[in-house]
């Protein structure tokens, strides 16, 4: 069935859904994205879906779901075609001005919410992106105080949205290349998603990534340009016992571990996912 013979005919949910997910199915996720653009068509939920499979579209919800799946079967991310992502608890608005929020980062999220630190903390997201992780900490941490910055304008306002629709609107965010336009402030916990990609990977070319902005994703020869350039520099705003503590590519935890050390930063670990391999790093700054 092509995308024009559909238009020509009457078809139900159960019909469409599984022209979608055999037009998709190069993708591991061809069933999953196939439900998600269609609920963003129907403005339903995927019970909707189970419930009336027989249900016909009509010809303005046939259009736009074949417009967004040949625009998926291009590659372009499920997150941008339908502007929002899932994160933790959390509904947030996603852009190409920033990366999607992944359920690898929530790893993070659940490391440093396990760590001890002064009550109530001051918390600093760098590379806040649409500030997912800074709001996670809010739904779970309501008394810390947390700042998310990012370089990019359009990622803060973004993020400063997604605040206000998630009825967090306490935590701050403000535009700052890394520590240029931050105030001298201590942070009991510093957090960073950092590009990590090795500027030369064959996964920039895979999947998403083809869509989502470089600047966000690559980080010199080896990838870890920009954790080079934040460990030292978080130093002069970690409290006295503050963690820093970063997401990683999953070949990289050596390579970070031995960056914190050098940086005199104690009790350094990494903390693997549920697949093995160590995504995130910490280590703690006692002086």
């Amino acid at each position: 069935m092509s995308t024009m013979s559909a238009a020509q005919g009457k078809y139900t949910i159960a019909e469409q859904l599984a022209f979608a997910k055999e037009l998709l199915k190069g993708s591991d996720s061809a069933a999953m994205d196939s439900r998600l653009l269609m609920c963003h068509v129907l403005q339903c939920n995927t019970v909707y879906l189970m419930t009336w499979p027989e249900k016909i579209l009509d010809a303005t919800q046939l259009h736009a779901f074949h417009q967004l799946l040949a625009k998926r079967e291009q590659g372009h991310p499920v997150a941008y075609l339908i502007g929002y992502r899932d994160f933790w608890s959390l509904r947030l608005r996603v852009s190409p001005a920033t990366l999607i929020p992944r359920p690898e980062t929530e790893l993070l999220v659940e490391t440093a919410l396990e760590l001890s630190v002064n009550e109530p903390a001051n918390v600093l997201d760098l590379g806040t992106g649409t500030g997912a992780i800074a709001l996670a900490f809010a739904t779970e941490k309501p008394h810390w105080q947390i700042t998310g910055i990012d370089k990019n304008a359009d990622a803060v306002a973004l993020a400063k949205q997604n605040g206000q629709e998630n009825k967090l609107p306490h935590v701050c965010f403000t535009q700052s290349d890394w520590f240029s336009n931050l105030p001298i402030a201590s942070f009991d916990l510093i957090v960073s998603n950092p590009p990590y990609v090795e500027q030369s990977s064959v996964y920039l070319h895979q999947g998403d990534v083809r869509f989502e902005p470089a600047s966000a994703l690559t980080s010199g020869e080896d990838g870890l340009n920009d954790i080079r350039f934040i460990i030292p520099n978080a130093i002069e705003y970690l409290a006295p016992n503050g963690w820093l503590v970063f997401e990683h590519g999953h070949l990289q935890a050596p390579g970070v571990q031995a960056l914190l050390r050098e940086n005199d930063f104690e009790q350094v670990r990494s903390v693997s996912d549920l697949n093995g391999h160590p995504r995130v790093t910490l280590g703690c700054y006692k002086a």
